[in-house]
């Protein structure tokens, strides 16, 4: 008999009641907190944890938590909102679609030679810039040229999302995940250099591997695709239809606005710290340009925005009931007693078995603190003068942390993952189906990274 996987609602709203639970089973407490000079931002003071009132979520609250995380993920939510509506009004161009039906001209016969170029190229972004959140104006376009080539959905948003997020995981020299916490640790920057780039390759390569193995199976018979059944709407490209299509002066024009605005967002973000705003706003210019390029009259570019966005109100919801999990654990109180929770039992403990549990605890803490930088702030003050009486380095440490914080990344729903999975209109649980095993396979490879480290003293 057949197991039918809950709907996402139901899943998300169910780790919501969980999370509630939990402040009535956990004591609430919190550690003192202080700017750190040398980095400038606030982080845990060390012994500092403390009981404090408790603070449960009761039944009522748990509904009013839903719509809190909304409020709360507004500014996520909404970028949703605009980024696809705006792609979807330079897909209903047609430039697009032409672009990909040049692309598949061009490489006739050879298409499954993209996943391994592309993925590689997005990982290497993601190890040396840091970069991520940046990559989501490539989805609809990768979602759709996977699409064409027979594949999937889930196969584009690989090609540049698993690609950055492995890059990002196992980075060498990510300012923001290992020079932070190379930081905190007093460590020299980007230190360790050598292991690091080993680590990289592995990790990458077996996430290239992944993804072209699941592409050749659904090629050969697509009823074994995770999305199979799932309507992709404008994103679903057809092949046939693509390599008649010509790619004309005007459509040129308007996969240039695209290119030009992804090039001014990867600058924005890198040099100008943009975020989320200002790269909704990025994105809203671009939807009008190529509109009107086209010919569209505001009218039209008016009701075609709104198509769109009435096109993903399922994935921006998804984000709004996710932030309701961290809304309940951050009323209740309970995520310092969770990090110090997580922390006691690893001292005392023979140094492998020490760096391992750090790795266990780091992936657990992602779920509360969904970010590299944020993470490091609260993690890294403890787990470095940690390491000293485990007696492992302090860059087995932040090895430790980097991978607990940046494989998780594609896994919790609490992450960035619930609003990558919008925009490709994957829905969260057929991620799940594809990327979970992955994150079982590739568990033991950390651990064995991480034993290598201790038994070499890695500095």
């Amino acid at each position: 008999m057949r197991v039918r996987v809950p709907h996402t609602f139901v899943l998300l709203f169910s780790l919501v009641i969980i999370a509630a639970i939990l402040t009535y089973a956990l004591p609430a407490g919190e550690f003192d907190r202080v700017k750190d000079p040398k980095t400038n931002r606030t982080v845990v003071v060390p012994g500092t944890y403390k009981h404090v009132d408790p603070s449960p979520v009761g039944p009522f609250n748990v509904f009013i938590a839903v719509q809190k995380g909304m409020i709360d993920a507004a500014e996520v939510i909404f970028f949703v909102f605009i980024v696809y509506a705006a792609f979807y009004t330079v897909l209903k161009t047609g430039a697009l679609h032409s672009f990909i039906g040049f692309l598949l001209r061009k490489l006739e016969g050879k298409e499954i030679v993209m996943i391994p170029v592309f993925m590689y190229f997005f990982a290497t972004c993601g190890s040396v810039f840091g970069m991520f959140e940046e990559t989501l104006g490539f989805i609809p376009l990768f979602v759709g040229l996977a699409i064409a080539m027979g594949y999937d959905a889930i196969v584009g948003l690989s090609m540049v999302c698993f690609g950055v997020g492995m890059g990002f995981a196992a980075a060498f020299m990510n300012p923001f995940t290992v020079g932070l916490a190379q930081k905190f640790a007093e460590l020299p920057l980007f230190s360790g250099l050598g292991f690091r780039i080993v680590s990289w390759f592995t990790f990458v390569t077996l996430a290239v591997w992944w993804t072209i193995r699941y592409a050749k199976r659904i090629k050969k018979d697509p009823s074994k695709s995770f999305m199979y059944g799932v309507d992709m709407g404008i994103l679903a490209l057809k092949h046939d239809e693509l390599i008649e299509r010509e790619f004309t002066v005007r459509e040129k024009l308007i996969f240039a606005v695209v290119i030009s605005t992804i090039a001014v967002l990867i600058w924005g973000v890198m040099k100008l710290d943009w975020y989320f705003n200002e790269m909704a706003g990025l994105f809203l210019l671009m939807g009008v340009i190529c509109g009107l390029i086209a010919g569209f009259t505001p009218n039209k570019l008016a009701e075609t925005f709104l198509e769109g966005a009435r096109d993903i109100v399922f994935g921006a919801l998804v984000i709004g009931l996710s932030r309701a999990i961290l809304v309940v654990l951050r009323e209740g109180r309970i995520i310092d007693t969770v990090i110090y929770g997580l922390s006691q039992p690893l001292e005392g403990l023979p140094p492998w078995i020490g760096a391992e549990g750090m790795l266990v605890v780091q992936t657990i803490i992602n779920f509360f603190i969904p970010s590299g930088s944020g993470q490091a702030s609260v993690t890294m003050p403890i787990m470095a003068p940690l390491s000293d009486l485990l007696g492992i380095t302090r860059q087995t440490a932040v090895l430790a942390f980097q991978y607990g914080d940046g494989f998780s990344n594609l896994l919790w729903p609490t992450t960035l993952l619930p609003v990558i999975c919008s925009i490709a209109k994957v829905p969260i649980d057929r991620w799940w189906r594809f990327f979970t095993p992955f994150f079982l396979l590739i568990f033991p490879v950390q651990m064995l990274f991480l034993a290598i480290a201790t038994f070499i003293g890695y500095q």
